[in-house]
């Protein structure tokens, strides 16, 4: 948490930072912050087969972008309610992720991402380090491809972990007169570094593969100027510490400031 907190510091700076009569470097050309909260329900297959158990969590989420690059990042806080001295699945738990692109050339940009989850028995750090690519259409909709190097440090294992190819997509429409959007993110890691997925023996462990996907899509209605609901299907393989596919639907309620 103390890591945490100096870089949340700096994220509600910028994204709060009013329009000057002269523009400066670090004055956004848009930004947003919300607040939401959220309950993940993993199916009864999921939670039969692997350890998930189904948990509300609080998240505060923010973006901006400037003529140099953008930002973006979230904040959970999982079983909120819940303690650091409960079983694995059940404990609180603090999850902070913040991406970067850094303007290169041509719609091409530096990427940088970082994941981390933290608890009491467990905790997962995970950056990818490389290059991502920004496309914006005149109708709604866009998709920000990336590629990266993948290095973890995290309970069972530390060290280069192979790549991660993914992307982000967004798509805006009205239904009814009703705004809507349609966004989904997706992670693909490969080549992973095989003491973090085998033992010597052969015998698989936590991912037990040597790739795996991560994601989750989602449907948004924009009620009001200042309040959305969302049904996302989140979904992973060979992820999350289990050879088992995992699926659940998140129920959540967004506040925009």
């Amino acid at each position: 948490m103390q890591k945490i907190l100096p870089i949340l510091f700096v994220l509600l700076t910028l994204l709060n930072a009013q329009e000057n009569e002269e523009k400066s470097f670090f004055t956004p050309n848009y930004s947003f912050i919300n607040n939401s909260i959220n309950y993940l329900n993993w199916t009864e297959t999921t939670q039969e087969n692997t350890a998930q158990k189904s948990f509300a969590y609080l998240e505060l989420e923010g973006a901006a972008v400037w003529d140099w690059g953008s930002f973006y990042a979230f904040l959970d806080v999982e079983n909120p309610l819940s303690s650091y001295d409960n079983l694995p699945a059940n404990d609180l738990r603090l999850v902070f992720k913040p991406i970067i692109d850094i303007d290169i050339k041509n719609n091409f940009n530096l990427h940088v991402q970082t994941f981390y989850l933290g608890s009491k028995s467990f905790y997962v750090n995970n950056l990818v380090t490389g290059v991502s690519y920004k496309y914006f259409s005149d109708y709604g909709l866009w998709v920000i491809p990336f590629l990266g190097v993948h290095y973890q440090d995290s309970t069972y294992y530390s060290g280069f972990n192979g790549y991660m190819l993914g992307w982000s997509l967004n798509y805006d429409f009205k239904l009814f007169k009703e705004e809507f959007y349609i966004f989904n993110w997706n992670e693909i890691e490969f080549d992973r570094a095989k003491k973090g997925y085998e033992l010597d023996n052969g015998t698989p462990i936590g991912d037990a593969k040597s790739y795996g996907i991560n994601g989750a899509l989602s449907l948004w209605y924009k009620a009001t100027k200042n309040l959305s609901a969302g049904l996302q299907y989140r979904y992973a393989k060979y992820k999350l510490g289990s050879a088992e596919y995992q699926s659940g639907l998140i129920y959540s309620l967004k506040y925009y400031y």
